[in-house]
């Protein structure tokens, strides 16, 4: 008897294990699926969840886990998870801020159902992280399921690896993540309310997801630019023509490749001499450039156009940007070639073998794209009311405002949004009126 106690134990921290070191989005889902069937535990039952799996898994590495998660949550706003007790969310998107927003209503102790489009977390790009965030994410358990997270002197990480945290820091605070499901628009609760009380649901795809019959009071927009949230006005703000190329190439962490340098912004006005020598000696103008060393080798660069048509990579000069970059105006080949020369000159010919990362289109990961224009919605929330029921709509992350990237704070302000956000939800659970919920966000 006491043997097989000891046998299911040993297999519940294995299961245990197998979940935390999960590198895909569906390989994490499942493995999730796998400890919880084995401890017979229901997710669904959210109020629950967490402090049942707590007292199910007595193993040494999950308990280092729950330590971080006990100190976050007994942060005084939670109200020891008590806030928000009878809200039902909606999330659009399993994106890093949709989850980090997940994640603080969760503790605020609302029920969060979170949909994305998409079963792979597949960006490779790499993002800049602000000290706070790092902190944040630290407090969050990060480095217990990712431990390079931050070593040293790094600030940044892969948005894929990014989402793998917090996607596991979700499913272990008994969030709902429903893969492969797309938001298609807003279901207005029905006129007849006599007989059932029906309020505000979701238009989704495939139509008979369960999700498709949850009732929410609050939906939350974490679906980058797409944002398919209708009723926010977009403000665009227009800069010179600025063009990005972003790169990836396989980092098989050698010890020469651990040797190369990261270059961490170096912009046209810094360094002078070095844009003027790669010029002179490729061709390739550049204003800045940045190497991030991370799951690949990651550069970042702006581009003037007139090397691009220079070095064969865009074909024909139009003013319409649109037709600038379009696919038929791009060659490719030339385009692998400026990445790859540019990041070859950048590292001083360090880096010993350039082969692009495959993205998941199944193509070299390299990008380019223009940047001159940054939408930002002018408001970050707004309330709709129908047949007595009311709803609060707000928007996270590059729904709310596109990222500059050479400044590093998408990411920063991506978290930030979400905290406001679930400070505004929990205004509006502890029952402030609308207006002020509004006039304070």
């Amino acid at each position: 008897m006491e043997e097989r106690k000891q046998e299911t134990t040993n297999q519940a921290h294995g299961l245990f294990d197998h979940f935390v070191q999960a590198t895909t989005c569906k390989g994490t889902l499942r493995a999730f699926q796998e400890l919880c069937d084995h401890l017979e535990l229901k997710p669904k039952d959210y109020r629950s969840f967490y402090p049942k799996l707590k007292s199910k898994l007595n193993y040494w590495k999950a308990k280092a886990l729950w330590a971080k998660l006990d100190k976050r949550g007994s942060h005084k706003d939670y109200k020891k998870g008590k806030a928000c007790t009878n809200t039902k969310c909606l999330i659009i998107g399993a994106g890093p801020c949709g989850l980090r927003t997940a994640i603080d209503l969760s503790l605020l102790g609302a029920k969060v159902v979170v949909i994305e489009k998409r079963d792979a977390f597949s960006r490779n790009n790499v993002l800049h992280l602000w000290p706070f965030t790092i902190h944040d994410l630290r407090g969050l358990g990060a480095k217990k399921f990712y431990g390079k997270f931050c070593a040293g002197a790094i600030d940044h990480i892969s948005i894929r690896q990014l989402q793998l945290i917090l996607l596991k820091v979700a499913l272990i605070l008994g969030i709902e993540i429903h893969v492969n499901v797309e938001f298609q628009g807003l279901v207005q609760p029905p006129e007849d309310q006599e007989n059932e009380r029906i309020g505000w649901r979701a238009l989704v795809h495939p139509k008979t997801h369960p999700v498709s019959e949850y009732e929410f009071e609050v939906i939350i927009g974490g679906d980058g630019r797409r944002n398919t949230l209708e009723g926010f006005r977009r403000k665009e703000f227009r800069g010179k023509l600025a063009i990005a190329i972003t790169a990836n190439f396989i980092n098989r962490n050698t010890t020469a490749e651990a040797k190369v340098e990261e270059i961490s912004g170096v912009a046209f006005i810094f360094n002078q001499k070095f844009f003027q020598e790669l010029r002179e000696a490729t061709g390739i103008d550049l204003e800045n450039i940045v190497y991030y060393k991370d799951d690949t080798h990651y550069f970042v660069m702006t581009a003037k156009k007139q090397s691009l048509l220079d070095k064969g990579v865009i074909l024909h000069d139009y003013t319409d940007t649109e037709l600038l970059l379009s696919r038929e105006n791009v060659d490719q080949e030339a385009l692998l070639n400026y990445a790859r020369e540019a990041a070859d000159f950048s590292t001083q010919q360090q880096l010993p073998s350039l082969d692009f990362a495959i993205n998941h289109y199944g193509q070299p990961d390299v990008a380019m794209f223009d940047f001159t224009c940054m939408y930002a919605s002018e408001n970050a929330a707004l309330v709709r009311e129908q047949n007595g029921h009311q709803l609060l709509v707000a928007l996270v992350g590059d729904s709310l405002l596109e990222p500059f990237w050479p400044m590093g704070t998408g990411i920063a302000r991506g978290f930030l949004a979400a905290m406001d956000s679930a400070w505004m939800v929990r205004s509006w659970s502890l029952g402030t009126s609308p207006l002020e919920v509004l006039a304070e966000r």
